[in-house]
C-alpha cells in the first residue's frame, strides 16, 4: 500500500536524515541476508487489485474518496485519482486451494465495493485503461486530495524541469503534454506478488524478466487510449512516460526511465540490486522517521521495516519489482509483477496470476542461469513485442523465433502445470484456471475483443458514444463473470446495462476537423469546403489557436470572381465567435444556436479547438 504520509526531500537537513536512514537500511538488509534471517518456507503469494470508478454516464467518476469512506474496509485504499481505488488482498501460502481462496476474497471485496458505489450512482470497471478517459479527467482537480500524490507530482516536475510528454504510436497516434503525473491515473493493473528465496535471487529475478514477454501477450487488454488504437497493452508505453523524470534533449542521455524493463540481467545480492536502483534514480520524497534505525532494531532482535529503502523503492517502477516486507515478524523478499492489466474479469486475473506463478515455479533445470543462455536484449525485445502486438507477436526463444500461440501452448503451459504440481496446488484449481489460459490462447484475449468491438460500434456511433457503450459492455460482461475468451463481439444493436442518452457536447461533436490558417488563399479554402461538402470551417492563427470561423455564406458571392484570389481569410471570417466547451450540456448548445441563429459552434478548451458541433449533429 506504500507510505501515505510523506514530505518533500528539499532541504539539506531532510536529505541528511533520509540518506542516513537509507544507508542504514541497506546495511541491515545485507546483514539479514548473511545471517540467513529471511523467511523461505512456506512460500506466499499476494495481489493488489486496482479498479476504475465511473458515473451513470460511464465517464470517470470523482467519488472515490467518498466511496472509500463509506466502504470503511481496511483492504481498500486510495489511488492517484478520484476515479481509482485499490484492494490489497491477503497473502496466502502457495499450496492447496490458495488461488480459489484468493478469488473468493477478491469477488467478495469487489461485491462490497460495487454495493457501496451504486449508492453513489457509480460502477466498478476492471480494465487496464478506461475507454472513456479523456484529457478532461487528467486535470489536478481529479487528483486524490492526499499530500503523497501532490508531493510526488511536484518532485517529478522539479527534477524534470518541463512538462511531461506522452507520445504513443500504433494504428493511431497520441501526442500530448501535461504538467502533472495524472497520466498514471489512466492505468489500472492487477499486481501479483510471489515470495522468493534471497539465496537464489539473481537467477529467479532474471527468469521473471525472461518470461515477461510471453506472459504479457496473453494478458493484454489495453489496446486503446482516448479512442485511439495504439499498442495491444498500451499501459506499458503510457505508464513509462507518465512518471518519466527525463527531458527530451539533443544530448545523448543514458539515464533510464523510472518505469522500465531494465538494461541488463541482475547479478549479486538483493542489496546490490537496491544499490543500483539508488544510484540510477534520484530519491524524490521522505517521511518522518521515528524511533531506532534498522541496525539498532536488529541488535535488539526486531525485524526492521527498512522504511527509507521501501520509500525509495515505491517511487521506482520496474515491471518486475523486487520488494522487501515482513511476515509474522520475519523478513521476506518477493517479486511484484506490475505488467499485468486489471480485468476484464476476476477469473481472468486469477488465471493470469496462476499462469505466472506456475511458470516461475516450473522453470526447467536446463533454463537455470538464464543469463548464460539468453541475451538480455532478446528478453527486453520480447517484452515490448508483446506490449505492441499481443497475441500477434513473435518471440526470440531458445535460439529461434516462435509465434506466441506455439510458444505458450507447447512450452509455457506445460511448464506451468509442472510448476504448480511441485508446490502442491489443488489439481481442480489448476485445471480451472489454466483451462481459462488455454482457451484464451486458442481464441482471444481482452485486447482483441476490445478492438473488434470498438470497430463494430464505430460503424454506427461517433467515438464518445462508441466508447461509452464499450465501457457499459465491459461492466455487463465482467459482472456476469464469464472469462474473456467466451465474450462475443459487441453488436451495434446491443443495449448495454444502464446506457444513457447523449447529454454532453463532447458526445456529439465532430473531432476530425478540417481547418485553415488566417493567411491561407481564399480560393484554396473555398475549394477545400466544396471538396469536403462542409459549410463551416474553423480558422486558426499562427499559434494554432482558434481565431475565426468561415461559413459558406461568407464566401459564396466571391467563389466565381477574380476577387477571391486577392482576398485573405482573415478579412472574410467571423471573429466574434460563439463557442462552447466539450463538457457543456447539449441543451445549452442548442439554446446558443437558436438564440444567435447559427448552425455551428466551435468546441474549445481555452483557446484550443477540440471539435465542432453543427445543427446536423443535433
Amino acid at each position: 500500500m506504500g507510505t501515505h504520509v510523506v514530505k518533500p526531500l528539499d532541504t539539506f537537513e531532510e536529505r541528511s536524515v533520509y540518506f542516513r536512514r537509507l544507508l542504514t537500511d541497506l546495511e541491515a538488509l545485507e546483514q539479514m541476508t548473511l545471517d540467513g534471517s529471511f523467511l523461505r518456507d512456506p512460500i506466499h503469494i499476494g495481489a493488489e487489485q486496482e479498479f476504475c470508478l465511473v458515473d451513470k454516464n460511464w465517464q470517470p467518476s470523482n467519488q472515490a474518496v467518498a466511496i472509500l469512506e463509506d466502504i470503511a474496509e481496511p483492504h481498500f485504499t486510495t489511488e492517484l485519482t478520484r476515479y481509482n481505488l485499490e484492494i490489497n488482498l491477503d497473502p496466502l501460502p502457495l499450496d492447496g486451494t490458495c488461488f480459489s481462496q484468493m478469488h473468493r476474497q477478491l469477488n467478495d471485496l469487489l461485491d462490497l465495493g460495487q454495493e457501496v458505489a451504486e449508492k453513489h450512482e457509480n460502477y466498478i470497471i476492471l480494465t487496464g485503461i478506461l475507454p472513456t478517459i479523456s484529457t478532461h479527467y487528467l486535470k489536478e482537480d481529479y487528483m486524490t486530495p492526499k499530500e503523497r500524490y501532490k508531493i510526488l507530482s511536484d518532485a517529478i516536475k522539479r527534477v524534470r524541469k518541463a512538462d511531461l510528454e506522452l507520445h504513443v504510436k500504433g494504428v493511431d497516434e497520441v501526442h500530448l503534454r501535461h504538467d502533472s503525473i495524472m497520466y498514471e491515473g489512466c492505468n489500472t493493473s492487477f499486481q501479483a506478488h510471489l515470495q522468493i528465496d534471497p539465496d537464489d535471487f539473481a537467477d529467479t529475478y532474471n527468469w521473471a524478466q525472461a518470461i515477461s514477454g510471453p506472459i504479457l501477450s496473453i494478458c493484454a487488454n489495453s489496446p486503446m487510449l482516448m479512442g485511439r488504437e495504439l499498442w495491444e497493452e498500451t499501459r506499458i508505453a503510457l505508464f513509462t512516460q507518465s512518471v518519466d523524470t527525463r527531458r527530451s534533449t539533443f544530448l545523448l542521455n543514458e539515464r533510464q526511465p523510472r518505469v522500465g524493463f531494465g538494461t541488463s540481467w541482475a547479478e549479486g545480492s538483493p542489496a546490490d540490486f537496491f544499490k543500483k536502483s539508488i544510484l540510477r534514480f534520484r530519491s524524490l520524497i521522505s517521511t518522518s522517521f521515528e524511533g531506532e534505525d534498522s541496525l539498532q532494531q536488529l541488535e535488539k532482535g526486531v525485524t526492521p521495516e527498512l522504511s527509507a529503502l521501501n520509500l525509495h523503492n515505491g517511487t521506482v517502477y520496474p515491471w518486475n519489482r523486487l520488494c522487501y516486507g515482513r511476515t509474522q515478524g520475519k523478513p521476506h523478499l518477493r517479486i511484484e509483477n506490475r505488467y499485468m492489466p486489471s480485468g476484464p474479469t476476476t477469473s481472468d486475473e486469477i488465471a493470469n496470476l496462476m499462469f505466472w506463478v506456475g511458470v516461475m515455479k516450473g522453470r526447467p533445470r536446463e533454463w537455470e542461469q538464464i543469463h548464460l543462455k539468453m541475451d538480455f536484449r532478446d528478453a527486453k525485445k520480447n517484452f515490448f513485442n508483446a506490449a505492441r502486438y499481443g497475441m500477434a507477436a513473435q518471440f526470440h526463444w531458445d535460439g529461434k523465433i516462435i509465434p506466441t500461440r506455439d510458444l505458450l501452448l507447447e512450452f509455457f503451459l506445460p511448464m506451468a502445470y509442472k510448476g504448480l504440481a511441485r508446490v502442491n496446488v489443488d489439481r481442480a484449481d489448476v485445471e480451472r484456471y489454466l483451462g481459462i489460459i488455454e482457451r484464451r490462447i486458442r481464441s482471444q484475449n481482452g485486447a482483441e475483443w476490445m478492438v473488434q468491438s470498438y470497430r463494430e460500434l464505430r460503424r454506427e456511433f461517433n467515438p464518445p458514444e462508441a466508447l461509452r457503450r464499450l465501457t457499459a459492455s465491459l461492466f455487463d460482461r465482467s459482472y456476469k463473470g464469464y472469462p474473456v475468451d467466451a465474450w462475443k463481439k459487441i453488436h451495434v444493436n446491443e443495449v448495454a446495462h444502464g446506457a444513457k442518452a447523449k447529454k454532453r457536447v463532447g458526445d456529439l461533436m465532430t473531432t476530425k476537423i478540417i481547418t485553415a490558417q488566417e493567411e491561407d488563399s481564399a480560393a484554396l479554402v473555398v475549394q477545400m469546403m466544396q471538396w469536403n461538402h462542409i459549410h463551416h470551417l474553423p480558422i486558426l492563427n499562427d499559434h494554432n489557436e482558434l481565431s475565426g470561423l468561415l461559413s459558406w455564406t461568407d464566401v459564396a458571392e466571391l467563389q466565381e470572381t477574380e476577387a477571391i484570389y486577392k482576398s485573405r481569410i482573415r478579412d472574410l471570417m467571423k471573429q466574434d465567435l460563439i463557442t462552447v466547451g466539450p463538457e457543456a450540456r447539449v441543451a445549452e448548445a442548442r439554446k446558443l444556436m437558436e438564440t444567435h441563429k447559427i448552425n455551428s459552434l466551435p468546441v474549445v478548451v481555452g483557446n484550443a479547438l477540440v471539435g465542432i458541433l453543427t445543427s446536423n449533429d443535433l
